[in-house]
């Protein structure tokens, strides 16, 4: 990587396929449905639209169990629809990144359906098989989703892996003719005008040499052996492959979804001369409000704004120079950001929105926009279990309220509203007419029912919208070299209620303050007289006083 790159400048948009836009009637977000909105994206201003998963699979995980990587799932379309949608994207002057999953594939797909046939079926191989250690597990992995690691296949009386549903077995990557399949694969979509991947769990490929016990998990507190199997020994050597048998040899994106990974380890992946990814997603500081009582991400507690200040500036510094940051709040797995670091009510819910935006878009990377974040989509609270549909969700609550009887469903239920997944995959809220414009028919998960106050329409006929607001943002960061290069300075980290920091380049600095609270705050930052407010979520400024969840960046 030499000098500075497309992908350092560019603004991503994470569209969420079914639930983005249904086009025939059948209550599933589609291709077509994503066609019709592209202009939309592209009056926001991004410059890359990445999708989750497309591809052909029995939805045990909403897509992330493909069955056949080179076949569309029927209900999104065809691959007609596909090449149509590359096609409109590519003249409006946008581009596709694909959700590449291949730590695993759906227990549907062709290789597993031959790999448990026999021992000695030539896919075997493909996937990882152990014998029962003393008639149970060939070890205490736990799965990510609850439940142990491994499932035990009648046919041949051993057991596979799979660190996420029992119908996501685990590659084995450690074969070179399945790794071979997935470069050729990879070449393939890229042939047919795909612009770059995001891949999932990317740094879960290389499992550790012995199948050691995990010493850190706890099958009590619904935990996972994750972060214990990430970044094993091999990791370098197959992304390092990956990227000299397909990735350079073309001009596009990467970003790895690498749970575990400190910043030592985002330079291995994605440092300028690692050979490998050009960006990495870490997870440090979306764990800020985990559960103090280790149950993970079920949790309703409120983050902390100086764990969260510290974590951001040590991935701003320790990367400066070394290797390029994704930026992002919330994505598909994640609940909606002003729901979780804003304020959702009526009365502050815009502002803080602008807030945070402003926050996290002033940073050294590459932004992350999730679908229906620019007007500022919120968290929904079902009365029901019976209503979530998320895998994840489902079985937290069946394993801590049910079966060990950990908790109150009524103190679950506030752990879920808090942090499902489902909270950022309800439907696009597009207009305030039948289930938000998304679809006429009946909605595979309910709209939110705000609905009709936040919504694309009403969003677009506010000029002081949060709409508006992204869209000022991501110019603001296509033509100030500044935001993409300058040098990240964090001020006063030990304040716990506003954040405050430089970027500064040899002849130009800014300087950005977000108060956190809705409490009024009264801080003095140096700055010359001729500095000027570049953008603001308030009408005028009033120097050291910060008004609830006030957010300026002075120029100077």
């Amino acid at each position: 990587m030499t000098g500075e790159q497309w992908w350092q400048q560019a603004v991503v948009y994470q569209i969420y396929p079914r639930s983005f836009q249904d086009s025939n009637h059948d209550g599933i977000g589609d291709i077509p449905g994503i066609i019709a909105r592209l202009p939309y994206l592209k009056s926001l201003g991004v410059q890359v639209i990445w999708l989750s998963p497309i591809y052909e699979s029995p939805n045990d995980d909403n897509g992330y169990d493909i069955s056949d990587y080179c076949r569309i799932l029927p209900e999104f379309g065809t691959m007609a629809d596909v090449q149509e949608m590359f096609s409109v994207a590519h003249r409006l002057g946008l581009k596709i990144m694909m959700d590449l999953v291949v730590n695993h594939t759906s227990d549907e797909h062709a290789w597993f359906k031959a790999s448990r046939q026999s021992k000695d079926n030539p896919y075997r191989q493909y996937y990882i098989w152990r014998d029962p250690v003393d008639g149970h597990e060939p070890n205490n992995w736990q799965s990510d989703f609850g439940g142990s690691a491994w499932a035990f296949d009648d046919t041949t009386q051993q057991y596979y892996l799979h660190l996420f549903s029992k119908k996501q077995p685990d590659l084995n990557w450690e074969n070179p003719t399945l790794r071979h399949e997935i470069y050729s694969m990879m070449t393939w979509w890229l042939k047919q005008g795909v612009d770059g991947f995001r891949m999932d769990v990317i740094n879960l490929l290389s499992k550790p040499v012995h199948f050691v016990d995990d010493p850190n998990v706890t099958t009590e507190n619904h935990s996972s052996s994750m972060n214990f199997i990430a970044n094993g020994p091999k990791i370098h050597a197959y992304l390092q492959e990956m990227n000299h048998e397909v990735l350079s040899k073309y001009d596009i994106i990467t970003v790895g979804e690498t749970p575990g990974v400190t910043t030592k380890d985002a330079i291995k992946y994605a440092g300028t001369t690692a050979n490998e990814l050009q960006m990495i997603f870490q997870f440090e500081h979306t764990e800020v409000d985990n559960s103090r009582e280790g149950f993970g991400k079920w949790s309703d507690e409120r983050f902390n704004l100086v764990t969260l200040k510290r974590i951001l500036s040590k991935w701003q510094n320790d990367l400066y120079g070394k290797a390029w940051n994704s930026l992002y709040w919330n994505n598909h797995d994640r609940p909606r950001v002003v729901s979780r670091f804003g304020n959702d009510s009526d009365q502050y819910r815009v502002i803080s929105a602008k807030m945070l935006a402003t926050t996290l878009h002033f940073m050294q990377g590459t932004p992350y926009i999730y679908q229906g974040e620019e007007i500022g989509m919120t968290n929904v609270k079902w009365p029901s279990i019976t209503q979530y549909k998320d895998i994840d969700t489902r079985n937290a609550y069946d394993d801590l309220v049910l079966k060990q009887k950990r908790m109150t469903p009524d103190k679950m239920m506030s752990y879920i509203y808090h942090s499902s997944r489902d909270n950022a995959r309800t439907p696009m809220q597009w207009d305030k007419t039948l289930n938000a414009g998304f679809t006429d028919d009946k909605p595979w998960l309910p709209v939110n029912n705000n609905y009709s106050e936040i919504n694309v329409s009403a969003a677009l006929s506010d000029k002081q919208s949060l709409f508006y607001y992204y869209q000022k943002l991501i110019h603001l960061r296509q033509t100030m070299p500044l935001i993409t290069t300058g040098k990240y300075v964090v001020l006063d980290i030990a304040d716990d209620s506003v954040y405050a920091y430089r970027r500064i380049s040899d002849d130009a600095q800014l300087l950005v303050i977000s108060n956190f609270t809705e409490k009024m705050q009264k801080r003095h930052y140096e700055r010359p007289d001729s500095a000027t407010v570049l953008i603001s979520n308030y009408d005028d400024d009033l120097g050291d006083t910060l008004r609830p969840y006030e957010a300026k960046v002075y120029l100077f």
